[in-house]
């Protein structure tokens, strides 16, 4: 059964009305398309929303994973500890910065670090930074963690990529940083909320803060740095209006007053697109959640998730049948999946520092079973019992 009325159906996509062309204008008209006011104005939203003291925009989670791992002293010969199951930015950041990176096994119904497998590997490496990560918009273990790192005496990364609008309890948002020393988040296209490329880090460590704001912009900054050459940033007095002073080696990792402007006009429209969600996510429960060899994961944290990715567990070896035969189908019927990750320590990169994938029990199963299938605001309801419908008959 081909698709012949119904559209492309990816496995993400971004959501954005006119409004954002109202705000986008507006800064096309000001001064600043970059380096302007849109751009705090953005971070102070996003510090007020998640409940952290700061917030500071950068030009993807990248960027931001790796000057939050810089602002923590993360230098040569210092060690990481992240998920085996993440995107490979997770750990690169270690690398960038002249350290070593390790891993963590998941837990298979979670795709979190394993509890016990990160307390023994903690042990056994003494990492000066973890990095949990957000799967699919939902966090695990925060508490856990949080009591390790005081144990154990190690910062904490908490890459929540997918976890804007995501909860760790009914109380605390994900990116208050209640739990860890820094939170960075993503809003590429696909995410709740986006940006186009971009991100942001928030804390509540003034002193992170200030030296976050130095790293993303060439290690400038103009604004909170009071001049330390006072000679030559002074005349009669007064402070030259052109002088600037770079403190440390940074990078030019800003984000632009578009884009902030369109970041804001996306904040007026998460709680529109986590409702949303959140019925397509049940819609799916509903239809997988008593399937003999489908199992949806993270269903026990559907209150507290952002909804960013819904992956199920496919028992392909009991079925007799491919992934691959399977988004075959899929494509032919123009709908995309995706597969959410294939495990860091398999990339060619990573075999030639030694990791190998049987380490890893748990992570090697999850990869050989994920499925991320169809969910963005857009998603219609007849489009979504299609992908079931493809999904089932393919099952059977």
């Amino acid at each position: 059964m081909k698709n012949k009325k119904l559209n492309y159906i990816p496995y993400g996509k971004h959501y954005i009305t006119k409004n954002a062309l109202v705000h986008i204008k507006k800064v096309l008209n000001s001064k600043n398309i970059t380096q302007g006011p849109t751009i705090e104005a953005f971070e102070n939203k996003i510090a007020r929303y998640v409940g952290s003291k700061y917030a500071v925009a950068v030009s993807s989670a990248t960027a931001g994973l790796h000057i939050a791992c810089q602002s923590l002293n993360f230098k040569k010969n210092s060690k990481l500890l992240t998920s085996t199951i993440s995107f490979v930015s997770s750990s690169n950041v270690a690398y960038f910065l002249g350290g070593k990176a390790s891993f963590v096994d998941i837990d298979p119904n979670t795709v979190a670090m394993n509890l016990l497998d990160l307390e023994s590997k903690i042990k056994k490496i003494k990492p000066n930074v973890v990095i949990p990560v957000h799967m699919g918009g939902t966090s695990y273990h925060h508490k856990e963690i949080k009591k390790l790192s005081n144990k154990y005496n190690f910062k904490i990364v908490e890459d929540a990529a997918h976890s804007f609008g995501g909860k760790y309890d009914e109380f605390n948002k994900i990116g208050c940083c209640k739990y860890s020393n820094l939170t960075v988040f993503s809003f590429h296209p696909v995410k709740t909320i986006t940006t186009g490329e971009g991100g942001v880090i928030t804390t509540n460590d003034k002193k992170l803060y200030m030296q976050l704001l130095r790293l993303r912009s060439h290690g400038i900054n103009k604004k909170n740095d009071l001049p330390i050459i006072k000679k030559q940033a002074y005349s009669n007095s007064k402070l030259n209006q052109w002088y600037y002073e770079m403190r440390t080696l940074g990078y030019n990792y800003r984000m632009t007053d578009l884009q902030a402007s369109l970041g804001i006009s996306q904040l007026s429209l998460l709680n529109k697109i986590l409702k949303k969600k959140k019925l397509i996510f049940k819609t799916y429960d509903n239809a997988f959640s008593k399937v003999k060899n489908i199992i949806p994961l993270q269903v026990d944290k559907r209150s507290f998730t952002s909804f960013h990715l819904y992956i199920i567990s496919i028992n392909f070896k009991k079925l007799k049948k491919s992934r691959q035969k399977l988004m075959e189908i899929l494509e032919r019927n123009k709908i995309y999946c995706q597969v959410h990750y294939i495990p860091i320590v398999m990339h060619p990169f990573y075999k030639k520092k030694g990791f190998l994938i049987k380490n890893f029990p748990s992570s090697k199963n999850y990869y050989e079973s994920c499925l991320s299938i169809p969910c963005y605001y857009s998603l219609k309801k007849s489009e979504q019992n299609f992908v079931i419908k493809i999904i089932l008959d393919f099952i059977k």
